[in-house]
């Protein structure tokens, strides 16, 4: 599987064969048929062990502390992960087979989310918040947070993922601290419709 994944990272699903996985391991091919079945069973294994990881991470991360320590230790764990992890990060983040194509980020961000979400909807009906949008803010802040570890991946790295997660949790809660409570409602500032 080791292999497995840093092959699957550096070419993608499609680009990768069960026969260079099996050579760079030193086995033959029907081994890796045996124990996955063919190509897309290896991968799923492998995504859904790199996810298992990451879901883990968070959620040891979130289980205590106020609302804002909880979000700041999300957004340092998966940090963490894609620093730590980089080919598993990969994988997750690259191309997949469409059959398998919610075993890789989208579900980790669903289930991210959903935990986050869960945070959210507590706190939003103590501050007297609708507890029905609490999937919009949970869903935008996952998306947020995830999208720039593709940029840290990528070129971010003269930051440290330290720097970087302080910073995007500065952002999100910061963007919570100041919600109306109905940003559709007469009074909140919107930028006026332009014409032309």
């Amino acid at each position: 599987m080791e292999v497995g994944r840093s092959v699957f990272a550096a070419k993608g699903y499609e680009a990768t064969s069960i026969e260079e996985v099996a050579q760079q391991a030193g086995v033959s091919k029907p081994i890796v048929y045996e124990h996955f079945g063919a190509k897309e069973g290896l991968y799923a294994a492998i995504v859904d062990r790199e996810m298992e990881d990451l879901v883990a991470r968070v959620s040891s991360r979130i289980s205590q502390g106020s609302p804002r320590e909880r979000f700041e230790e999300a957004v340092l764990a998966f940090m963490g992960y894609v620093k730590e992890e980089p080919a598993g990060f990969a994988v997750l983040t690259r191309d997949s087979p469409t059959a398998v194509a919610r075993r890789g980020l989208t579900r980790v961000i669903d289930d991210l989310a959903q935990r986050v979400g869960d945070v959210f909807r507590s706190e939003f009906e103590r501050a007297g918040y609708s507890s029905k949008v609490a999937p919009i803010y949970a869903n935008a802040l996952v998306g947020m947070v995830t999208q720039v570890g593709h940029w840290w991946a990528a070129e971010g790295k003269a930051f440290s993922t330290e720097n970087v997660a302080r910073h995007v949790a500065a952002l999100g809660w910061m963007g919570l601290r100041h919600l109306p409570k109905d940003p559709s409602a007469p009074g909140v500032k919107r930028e006026p419709k332009r014409r032309g």
